[in-house]
């Protein structure tokens, strides 16, 4: 009867180099599914990943990018800040209300919309998808307040729709802030919770 003595260390090379593969493929896609790559820049609720518009981006960053089709904006254009929390940290909730206030960055332009949490649209009620720094409704001083709630409010006023999660999204335009300093979270907006169904 023939034995398998001879093969067994190629057998055992096999397994080693399969279970090195789908561990490699499974860390690969845990990467591209959370968020685009290494290095973010955190600012209290609000991440940004400053190098993905640039040619040193990481190779994890380049996959989500030709994955989703995103034309990112170089740095020295602007910045992208997404949250998907509140300003105390909980994760944002479809069936809670929230106010979004003023500070922003010093910049030329900015917007604020909402997103689903990875970044897709979602149901818009009412056709109002965010607002600028040109068309935002602000009071005497300057200051503004965005309302994020299922029911209308007066002035600014965004809807997350059906969705049950959903992110909080900052383009800010031609900005003068550092990236490669630790940015002042109290210059950037508040994501205030106001109450849940």
């Amino acid at each position: 009867m023939p034995t398998l003595e001879p093969y067994a260390n190629y057998l055992r090379a096999g397994l080693v180099v399969l279970i090195g593969m789908s561990l490699g493929f499974a860390l690969t896609l845990a990467a591209l599914r959370s968020g685009y790559g290494f290095n973010p820049l955190e600012v209290g609720p609000w991440v940004a990943w400053p190098d993905i518009g640039g040619p040193d981006v990481d190779p994890y960053a380049r996959a989500v990018i030709a994955r989703s089709g995103e034309a990112p904006l170089a740095k020295e254009q602007g910045l992208v800040f997404v949250a998907r929390v509140d300003s105390t940290g909980a994760t944002l909730d479809g069936d809670c209300d929230y106010t979004i206030t003023d500070p922003t960055p010093p910049t030329r332009f900015w917007t604020i919309d909402l997103a689903a949490p990875d970044g897709g649209a979602i149901d818009w009620p009412g056709g109002r998808r965010g607002y600028s720094s040109v068309d935002v409704l602000r009071r005497e001083n300057g200051a503004f307040e965005i309302a994020v709630s299922r029911e209308t409010r007066p002035g600014n006023w965004l809807s997350p729709g059906a969705a049950r999660r959903f992110a909080v999204v900052l383009r800010l335009y031609d900005v003068g802030l550092d990236a490669a300093a630790r940015p002042d979270a109290e210059v950037f907006p508040k994501i205030l919770r106001r109450g849940c169904a």
